[in-house]
């Protein structure tokens, strides 16, 4: 997948073009060896995180890293000179590490946040419920903090995109969070810093039950409700043109007095 998005075949490459935005795509923990290639940033921290049912996903120094790769794009970014970012994401089963985070950093019952993901049965759906339940009562003691939550429950992905969302806000550039496991990395961001939430703009709302709930929870009304459930950044792409539009509007259109034009009379 990673080299089609690379080679412009996936649906975030064909939303990136229509829009002219500029899509990098980065490896934090591919379980595979890539050579250097256009469009493709390295920052492997190691070849997929931990069996989080059996210990912490990421070690400290690691979420840390993943964190820190994310702040650094953003910088970079900033300097040259973008003015609005988006994230994405593409893994296989990190649904299941973003219902973990959801349900432990605000507080939620795990069925109220725990959705199909990919498209798994009944049988698969209660699988999953048992994984995360193992994984939160395994990792408790790493979880009195959001950092040490996200370390133990996160993957490299979602630490990078928390980071991300760290450095553009500290950079004063606004960002796009994509949906169900985007708005995970999001929410780490904020319980690190809440300050950060007025650089953040939700995107659409997730085809996962659970991320309505979490939308709710947080008070965030995200700009787009499409039915959306393919991860990549495609709904950040989206929105990112929405944004866009309101702003040449706010910029561009004339006011009534400007233009000339009678508002109006009262009766």
């Amino acid at each position: 997948m990673v080299y089609n998005m690379i080679g412009g075949g996936a649906a975030i490459n064909v939303l990136t073009r229509q829009a002219g935005i500029d899509l990098d795509v980065v490896d934090m923990g591919v379980n595979h060896d890539f050579p250097d290639l256009p469009g493709l940033i390295k920052r492997k921290v190691r070849p997929g995180s931990a069996n989080m049912a059996e210990g912490p996903a990421m070690s400290e120094d690691e979420a840390l890293k993943s964190i820190l790769s994310g702040a650094e794009l953003a910088v970079a970014a900033h300097e040259k000179g973008y003015n609005l970012l988006g994230t994405g994401e593409m893994g296989i089963a990190n649904t299941t590490p973003a219902t973990a985070l959801y349900s432990v950093l605000l507080d939620l019952p795990l069925e109220s946040v725990t959705g199909r993901g990919t498209g798994i049965d009944d049988e698969r759906l209660e699988h999953k419920k048992r994984i995360i339940r193992k994984s939160i009562s395994t990792n408790a003691s790493r979880c009195s903090t959001a950092f040490g939550t996200l370390s133990a429950l996160g993957g490299y992905e979602i630490a990078a995109i928390t980071g991300f969302i760290l450095g553009a806000a500290a950079c004063r550039v606004p960002v796009v969070a994509d949906g169900f496991i985007s708005s995970a990395g999001a929410l780490a961001a904020l319980k690190l810093c809440p300050e950060a939430g007025d650089y953040l703009f939700f995107s659409h709302l997730s085809n996962e039950p659970g991320h309505k709930v979490v939308m709710e929870k947080i008070g965030a009304r995200p700009i787009l409700d499409l039915d959306l459930r393919l991860g990549e950044g495609t709904g950040a792409a989206l929105a990112m043109q929405i944004i866009e539009a309101a702003v040449n509007v706010y910029n561009e259109m004339a006011t009534f007095s400007s233009a000339g034009v009678s508002e109006k009379s009262g009766d």
